[in-house]
């Protein structure tokens, strides 16, 4: 129980970090300035080409290094941390696609009547494009969020103690590893068919005035 709401919480921190740094880096891509759109697009690339057992290695040993060279001291991150890191950049690669191709499928129109209408640009973004957006973007965004859940079992091979590093904690003092590996499978089945049916509702309540 303690190791499913461990990759629960870190599933869910990685979730929210990963969406603010998916609308920061939408919103790089986007953007008119290279200065802000070539690095983003360099970042997103780098991250959506590696796998992502890769990211969450080069995360957690390579701040270890940094630190290193930087003063020289050996200072071991918080696995936890370094695992919500590399989820969270993981997630914002992705989903930052997901948050432009939902953006350009608003269409101009909307944006150019409320310019007839003389009403401000934020408040067209907040009111009127960006709920349209949401509505575009939920689809891709829980299919990501059910990816996520499933890559939070990468961060056991850094010492995270979720549900995967119990599992095979437990398998190698019982020699079962069957049994409790299956055990492990049903409880992320669960937890994926539970956020299924959440996704359901949430999809159908933003989409009830469609």
């Amino acid at each position: 129980m303690h190791a499913s709401l461990m990759t629960l919480g870190l599933a869910l921190v990685s979730l929210l970090i990963g969406l603010v740094l998916a609308m920061l880096l939408c919103g790089a891509e986007m953007s008119r300035f290279a200065w802000l759109r070539w690095p983003a697009t360099t970042v997103a690339t780098l991250l959506r080409g590696l796998p992502e057992i890769l990211v969450v290695f080069f995360i957690y040993f390579g701040s270890t290094q940094l630190l290193f060279v930087l003063t020289g001291q050996y200072l071991e991150f918080s696995p936890f941390w370094c695992g919500v890191t590399a989820l969270s950049l993981l997630f914002a690669a992705y989903g930052a696609q997901t948050l432009r191709g939902a953006l350009n499928s608003v269409a101009a129109g909307q944006k150019q009547a409320a310019r007839a209408l003389g009403l401000p640009p934020l408040y067209t973004f907040i009111n009127i494009v960006l709920p349209q957006t949401w509505r575009h973007a939920l689809p891709g965004l829980g299919n990501q969020w059910l990816v996520l859940l499933k890559d939070t079992a990468l961060v056991s091979l850094i010492g995270v103690h979720d549900l995967m590093y119990q599992a095979k904690a437990v398998a190698s003092r019982t020699y079962e590893p069957f049994t409790w590996y299956g055990i492990a499978a049903l409880i992320y089945l669960v937890i994926t068919l539970v956020s299924q049916q959440g996704l359901k509702r949430l999809t159908s309540r933003v989409t009830r005035y469609d």
